[in-house]
């Protein structure tokens, strides 16, 4: 199963949203530090409901730990300024999906380090800036689930 990794989250109850949508699809979620919440704050642990024990979740204080315990797998950077739409990608069963924090995407530095092939994104209005990052994680990771024909699913 893909799994989902999310840079610096700046909200918790989006946090707490993503953990509760990984226990749904059986994923991992990725926490790299700074967070801009405690993991025990309240808003957290009521968007994720009850699901925080069903989900395993992994804190990396920085990015490059986050890069040495995830090694050689695919990582597909999902941003705003993408080269190509999440539904063009054949997502494979390892891929790990990143995001960036609420507040400012990826960093230049991450992103651009990332080939055009692997910088996806969500197609939107002109005019919108962005989606929340709960309902981006919710956009792609069930495309790639999909893909991988509801593995684990009823």
């Amino acid at each position: 199963m893909f799994e989902i990794a999310l840079f610096e989250p700046q909200i918790a109850p989006n946090t707490g949203n993503i953990i509760r949508l990984c226990a749904n699809l059986g994923a991992q979620l990725h926490l790299i530090e700074p967070l801009g919440f405690e993991l025990e704050e309240k808003k957290l642990r009521r968007a994720g409901l009850d699901y925080h024990d069903l989900t395993r979740v992994h804190r990396h204080a920085n990015y490059a730990e986050f890069q040495a315990v995830i090694g050689s797998r695919r990582i597909l950077a999902c941003t705003t300024k993408g080269s190509h739409s999440y539904h063009q990608v054949a997502f494979q069963q390892d891929d790990v999906l990143l995001f960036g924090s609420e507040t400012s995407g990826l960093p230049d530095a991450i992103r651009d380090a990332f080939p055009a092939s692997q910088r996806i994104r969500i197609p939107m209005q002109q005019s919108s800036r962005s989606l929340n990052l709960a309902n981006a994680v919710a956009i792609i990771s069930y495309e790639a689930w999909r893909q991988q024909g509801f593995v684990g699913g009823s």
